[in-house]
C-alpha cells in the first residue's frame, strides 16, 4: 500500500514519539543502500513495519489524531453485495477497479451518502473523483493499510476471496486449486522449498484459511487426513463446522507448508511436534498455536487462533451477573491467598484469569506468571514460559519468582504436588497466587488439592475461594425473538412454572451476521465457592465434598445450572445450551 505523502506519514510518527527520529534516519539510509530506491519515505515505512518497530494500527491511529477521523474495522462490518458492486466499476485510465484504483472499501450507503474506508487521508483524489463517478455525496473514514489491502484483494481482485455464504472463495474450491497448482507440480519444486514464490497457490490457499478462520470469529482450525479427503474444520463458539475441502493429492504440500510457517521439522512425522505461527489476518496480528500428530492416512494438524482483542475485554462481557462480578473482584483483590478457576479444557479459564490480572493490574503492584506456554503477551507483567528441557519447571520457575518480590503471582495450571505446595507457601508469606485446575465444579477444587499431597490444614489456611466456568453461546442480538419453550425443556431444566411467567425467552432466527446458527459469540457461567469461616473450619477438618457442597449452598453458593437458569431467564442463551453443559442436580 502506497500513501500519497509518506514523508508526512513519517512526521506524524516521529511527532506523536512512536519512534525515535535518529531511528527513522538510521533505516532509511538502509534502505537507500540496499534499493537505492527514489521513494525512500515509503521503504522507510515498510521497513519499519516488517522489523516489528511500528505497525498498520498505530500509523492509523495517529492520522486519524491529526485528521480528526473516525476509524472503521472492516471484519466487524455487514458488507452486502450491492455495496461491494459499487466500487467494482472500471476505471478507463487504469483498467482497475475503483477500489483498486483509489485505494477505498465502501463500508456503507445511505440513500445519497456513499462511505468509504481510506488507508491515507491526503488521497483526495479517491473522494473527489469516487463521488464524481456516482454523484453522490462522499464521507471517509480511516482503515488500517494491511487491512484495506486484504479486503480489496478479497473483493476486487478475483483472488483469495471468502464467499458470502461462509465458505472458502471460488479460488479456493477444489477446483480452482488444482488448476492454480498445475504449474507448482510441474516445476522440480520440492517439499522442502514450498516457501519459494513458485509456491504460491500453496501459499495463497494457507495464509486464506487463517484468514477465513479469524474473519469466522474460529478458535481452532482443524486440517484432518482421512482416507479419502483432507478435511478441514473450524471450530466456532464451540462447535466445529466443516468448510469445503482442498484436494486430497495436495494434502502433503499444505501440511508442509503450514510445518515450514510454524517452525517445525517437515522431515520428522513419526512424533507430535508443536510450533507458532505469527501473521496479519483480516487487519490484524494473530498468533497460532500450532500442534501437529501423526495419524494412519497423515498429520493431523490444529491451528489455535489466539486474539489478542480477547483480553481487553472486561467482566461484563465474560457473562458476570453485578452481583457475581462483585463477590469476584472482591476476591482477586485480596491481600494473600490463592485463587482458583476450574473446568475442563476449552472452558476459558485462561481467558478469565488474565481478564482478572488486568483488572488488578496496577502500577503499585509486581506482577509475575509462569505458563506453558505463553499464549498471550500482557502489557506491564513479567511472563515466565516453561522450558523443562533446560530444568524451568512450573516449580522451579515458582521458588526463582519468589526472589523477585511480586506482590501477585499466576501459575498456568497446579499439576503436581511440589507446584502446589509452592504455591500455598507463596500465599501464606503474603502473596496472592492465582491458577487453574482440572476439575468439575468449584468446591471440587479442594478435594483436588488435598488428593495431590497437601494438607488440610494447608488448604484451609490458603484457600480464598474457586470459580468454576463453563462457555455457553450467546444469542445472537442481531436476530434475536421471543420463544415459547415446550414444558419438557422447562421440566428439564427445573425452572419453575411463576419463573416462566415472569420471564420472555429468546432464541435466534438466524441471519447473516451469525451464519444462521441464532447464535453469535459465547458467555460464561459461574460457579462461585468463597471459603468462608464455617468452610475454612470443615477444609481443616478434612469433611467430605459432598458435605463442602451443600454448605457452600446453603451460603448462598449457586450453582453452574442456577447460573445458566439465570442466562435464559435473562435471554442471553438458550435452554439447550445450559443443557449441554451443566450437570443435573440432586
Amino acid at each position: 500500500m502506497r500513501f500519497n505523502s509518506p514523508e508526512n506519514v513519517l512526521q506524524s510518527i516521529i511527532y506523536h514519539g512512536l519512534i525515535p527520529e535518529d531511528h527513522v534516519d538510521g533505516v532509511r539510509i538502509k534502505v537507500e543502500e540496499a534499493n537505492n530506491s527514489l521513494n525512500i519515505d515509503q521503504d522507510t515505512i515498510t521497513e519499519l513495519i516488517n522489523e516489528g518497530i511500528l505497525s498498520y494500527e498505530q500509523i492509523r491511529d495517529v492520522l486519524a489524531a491529526d485528521f480528526e477521523m473516525e476509524v472503521v474495522s472492516l471484519p466487524d462490518l455487514d458488507l452486502p453485495p450491492e455495496l461491494i458492486d459499487t466500487l467494482k466499476a472500471q476505471d478507463e485510465s487504469s483498467g482497475l477497479s475503483l477500489a483498486e484504483r483509489y485505494s477505498a472499501f465502501p463500508v456503507y450507503m445511505d440513500g445519497n451518502n456513499l462511505y468509504i474506508a481510506l488507508c491515507d487521508p491526503t488521497n483526495i483524489d479517491a473522494t473527489d473523483d469516487i463521488a464524481q463517478h456516482h454523484q453522490m455525496e462522499i464521507t471517509s473514514y480511516l482503515v488500517s493499510a494491511d487491512e484495506l489491502d486484504t479486503f480489496i484483494d478479497r473483493h476486487y481482485q478475483g483472488g483469495a476471496g471468502v464467499s458470502r455464504d461462509g465458505k472458502l472463495g471460488e479460488s479456493l474450491t477444489p477446483k480452482g486449486l488444482e488448476e492454480a497448482t498445475l504449474e507448482l507440480e510441474q516445476t522440480d519444486l520440492g517439499l522442502d522449498n514450498l516457501g519459494d514464490e513458485d509456491a504460491g497457490p500453496i501459499l495463497k490457499y494457507v495464509q486464506n484459511l487463517i484468514t477465513e478462520g479469524v474473519s469466522m470469529r474460529a478458535s481452532d482450525i482443524h486440517l484432518e487426513p482421512l482416507e479419502k479427503r483432507f478435511r478441514i474444520r473450524l471450530r466456532i463458539d464451540g462447535v466445529l463446522q466443516e468448510i469445503e475441502d482442498p484436494p486430497k493429492r495436495l494434502q502433503p504440500a499444505i501440511i508442509s507448508r503450514l510445518k515450514i510457517q510454524s517452525g517445525i521439522s517437515i522431515a520428522e512425522k513419526r512424533i507430535p511436534q508443536d510450533g507458532r505461527i505469527q501473521t496479519n489476518a483480516g487487519g490484524k496480528q494473530i498468533d497460532l498455536r500450532v500442534s501437529t500428530v501423526p495419524t494412519n492416512f497423515g498429520e493431523s494438524i490444529v491451528m489455535r487462533i489466539l486474539d489478542k482483542e480477547s483480553l481487553s475485554i472486561g467482566l461484563p462481557q465474560l457473562g458476570f451477573f453485578s452481583d457475581d462480578q462483585e463477590a469476584f473482584e472482591r476476591m482477586i483483590n485480596m491481600p494473600d491467598g490463592i485463587f482458583l478457576v476450574t473446568g475442563p479444557t476449552g472452558s476459558g479459564k485462561s481467558t478469565t484469569l488474565y481478564s482478572a490480572l488486568n483488572v488488578i493490574n496496577k502500577s503499585d503492584r509486581k506482577i509475575i506468571t509462569v505458563e506453558d506456554p505463553v499464549e498471550y503477551q500482557l502489557k506491564g507483567i513479567n511472563q515466565v514460559q516453561v522450558q523443562r528441557e533446560v530444568g524451568m519447571t512450573f516449580s522451579a520457575a515458582l521458588r526463582s519468582m519468589l526472589r523477585q518480590a511480586p506482590n501477585i503471582i499466576m501459575v498456568g495450571e497446579i499439576r503436581d504436588g511440589e507446584t502446589a505446595e509452592i504455591a500455598v507457601n507463596a500465599s501464606l508469606t503474603g502473596h496472592m497466587v492465582f491458577s487453574t485446575l482440572h476439575t468439575n465444579d468449584a468446591p471440587s477444587a479442594v478435594s483436588r488439592l488435598v488428593d495431590i499431597g497437601l494438607k488440610p490444614y494447608l488448604v484451609s489456611a490458603s484457600l480464598r475461594g474457586a470459580l468454576a466456568q463453563r462457555l455457553v453461546r450467546r444469542i445472537c442480538d442481531n436476530c434475536k425473538e421471543a420463544h415459547v419453550p415446550d414444558q419438557k425443556d422447562l421440566n428439564s431444566l427445573g425452572i419453575q412454572r411463576d419463573q416462566a411467567a415472569e420471564s420472555v425467552f429468546m432464541k435466534g432466527r438466524g441471519c447473516q451476521k451469525c451464519r444462521g446458527t441464532g447464535f453469535k459469540g459465547r458467555l460464561g457461567i459461574f460457579e462461585i465457592f468463597r471459603v468462608e469461616e464455617e468452610i475454612e473450619q470443615m477444609i481443616y477438618e478434612n469433611r467430605n465434598l459432598v458435605e463442602l457442597r451443600e454448605k457452600a449452598r446453603d451460603l448462598g453458593m449457586r450453582t453452574l445450572r442456577q447460573d445458566g437458569i439465570r442466562k435464559v431467564l435473562a435471554g442471553q442463551t438458550t435452554i439447550e445450551e445450559v443443557l449441554k453443559a451443566t450437570v443435573a442436580e440432586s
